[in-house]
């Protein structure tokens, strides 16, 4: 591993200061169970690190009934999960950061850091898209925001300047009659990547599907919004009808490739499998029914 150099700010203020002054060289440490191996493999060349985990913005956990949930790009998983009112308003969101490694990776990785590497597989990434998550963005002249869906560009690349950091996720409160899941197939039980994956996220009224929305991982360039999939749910009946639709349009925009992982059709298949099943998770938590016996999740 080349040589780097260490930075660790205290304040928001320092670390734009520190980006700002390095630029493309310069690199944010959250968690670092990415980077370091990025680093270790050649496949980033960065000078500077960037360890933001002192900034207090970056680690703000707090949720308020007006303006939702308030998640530093700072704050590891096992803080998420910890934390009772999130569990309780975001069980969606707790699907994801308790399936992201195993239990000493949670310990030091982060949503954040999911993001920011930019990977098509990335776990929390399809369940932020669904909960309508929104980035906040910053750098020394000033802050912009960008929704969750918008911030992947390519494999490993994002909507951020080499000045700019992600401060903070803000995910909005959840409506009466909501319901999230986030359901992957992967190959081993633990701390593996995801063969394909979907995150949804449903809000009910009357019997009706009111809103919807859904993402996949693992079949496209990057975390993929499928607005087709929600829109096949608003407005109908809360039953397996709408759902097989959502799902049949989860698996007609999947974009994946045949790899050592699984085939193309595979994966496409898994896509309508996987929409399907986390429809139905999403609809009890929701207080919602399909009328019908659930099949289990893989």
């Amino acid at each position: 591993m080349h040589w780097v150099d260490y930075l660790r700010p205290h304040t928001l203020h320092e670390c734009l200061r520190a980006f700002a002054k390095h630029g493309s060289d310069a690199r944010a440490l959250a968690g670092g169970t990415d980077l370091l191996v990025q680093m270790r493999s050649g496949r980033r060349r960065n000078r500077v690190l960037v360890d933001v985990k002192a900034v207090p913005e970056l680690n703000e956990l707090s949720f308020d009934s007006e303006s939702g949930l308030t998640l530093g790009a700072a704050v590891p998983c096992y803080r998420i999960y910890g934390d009772e009112t999130v569990c309780r308003k975001y069980p969606g969101l707790i699907d994801t950061v308790s399936m992201i490694g195993g239990t000493q990776i949670q310990g030091r990785a982060t949503v954040g850091g999911n993001l920011c590497n930019a990977a098509p597989s990335a776990d929390a990434v399809p369940a932020l898209i669904a909960l309508g998550a929104t980035c906040r963005i910053a750098s020394a002249s000033g802050e912009r925001k960008v929704a969750v869906e918008d911030f992947c560009i390519a494999p490993g690349s994002s909507v951020l300047t080499p000045s700019e950091v992600l401060v903070s996720l803000q995910l909005p409160p959840p409506a009466a009659e909501s319901g999230a899941c986030y359901l992957r197939f992967i190959p081993r039980n633990e701390m593996d990547i995801a063969v394909a994956g979907a995150g949804v996220a449903v809000t009910l009224s009357n019997g009706m599907f009111r809103d919807a929305r859904v993402a996949l991982a693992s079949v496209a360039p990057t975390p993929l919004f499928v607005e087709a999939a929600g829109a096949a749910l608003r407005g109908q009946p809360v039953g397996r009808a709408a759902v097989a639709k959502a799902a049949a349009a989860a698996r007609e925009a999947a974009r994946p490739i045949s790899d050592m992982r699984g085939t193309a059709e595979y994966r496409r298949n898994l896509c309508e499998v996987l929409t399907r099943r986390a429809l139905g998770t999403a609809v009890r938590r929701a207080g919602g029914s399909l009328d019908g016996k659930e099949t289990p999740a893989p």
